[in-house]
């Protein structure tokens, strides 16, 4: 039996005490070190060939470590995902994910396993999430 590439995993387990964007979704450059990077081309996904956009994402977990708190997600999709709309009094917009994958890599530059985190689209917090971002 083949390992999977990439793990499914709910949102629920991924952030226990809800997500926020915290700042704008921006598309992923491929990487060139010849090409500048304002004239870099939008990365596409290799699966779906669907456009790639990192979402700034800020873990709510009183317990996370300062330097797992900031991640981005990672989209695929054909144009710019929006984020949900900002609440009344919070600096961040409360978010969830769709369709959550995580997949392991060693990170070449510390030698350290990371992971990559993609999801299939965002949408605003409900129930148990949406009351306790409120």
């Amino acid at each position: 039996m083949p390992v999977p590439r990439e793990f499914k995993i709910s949102f629920d387990d991924l952030f226990p005490h809800g997500a926020f964007v915290t700042g704008p979704v921006e598309p992923v450059s491929e990487f060139d070190e010849k090409v500048p990077a304002a004239s870099r081309r939008q990365k596409a996904d290799k699966d779906s060939g669907l456009l790639l956009w990192d979402v700034p994402v800020h873990d709510a977990d009183p317990e996370a470590r300062a330097s797992s708190r900031s991640v981005k997600i990672r989209i695929a999709a054909k144009v710019q995902p929006t984020p949900p709309d900002a609440l009344p009094g919070l600096p961040f917009r409360p978010v969830e994910f769709d369709n959550l994958t995580v997949a392991p890599y060693v990170n070449r530059s510390t030698g350290r396993m990371a992971h990559s985190i993609r999801a299939t689209g965002m949408h605003a917090p409900a129930g148990r999430a949406a009351k306790a971002a409120a």
